[in-house]
């Protein structure tokens, strides 16, 4: 069957030939044509499978593994950032808790020592007062005696205008005493 389809491959590239026809359409060249088709598409095949795709499919595997890593780099990159977040905030609420304890230990510690400095002020005041106090007393007992001895003095004078007599210091004092 293969030789009568050559045979009338031949008898049909005469006739093509003879018409005056395009060359690839002469049937007497399609077996050679095939042929070298045929060892044509064998060796590409051969250097394709043999060198182009193992380098073309090594390149890939490369490329995938190294966007692989990269992704899990990436994760890792991420991980590392969330933790350092967590940790940044972990330690600003404890620099904001140390921050508010030592605000309250000052605030105590100041009031402790306003407490103490107006105590001593109060003190220091209320010693103040008291001596204010007693030299307010002593002025008045003296003006009180200046005045109790401007009084016999006056009464005294007045009597001995009056009567003519002076009385003694002793019985006029008594006698302002009484009144």
């Amino acid at each position: 069957m293969t030789l009568s389809m050559v045979k009338i491959a031949a008898d049909t590239a005469e006739t093509a030939e003879k018409s005056g026809s395009l060359p690839q359409q002469d049937l007497s060249t399609f077996p050679g044509q095939i042929f070298w088709l045929l060892v044509t598409f064998g060796i590409m095949y051969l250097i394709m499978s043999r060198v182009f795709l193992p380098k073309l499919s090594g390149m890939i595997e490369e490329r995938r593994d190294r966007i692989a890593d990269d992704y899990d780099q990436a994760a890792e990159l991420k991980r590392q950032a969330e933790e350092a977040e967590v940790a940044y905030n972990q330690s600003l609420a404890d620099a904001k808790a140390k921050a508010s304890s030592i605000a309250a230990e000052t605030r105590a510690d100041l009031d402790k020592e306003i407490a103490t400095m107006s105590a001593k002020n109060d003190e220091q005041l209320a010693s103040q007062v008291a001596s204010a106090e007693t030299r307010i007393n002593d002025m008045k007992n003296a003006a009180a005696a200046k005045v109790q001895e401007a009084a016999v003095d006056t009464t005294r004078a007045l009597v001995e205008a009056l009567i003519d007599e002076m009385p003694t210091a002793e019985a006029t004092k008594a006698a302002i005493s009484q009144n």
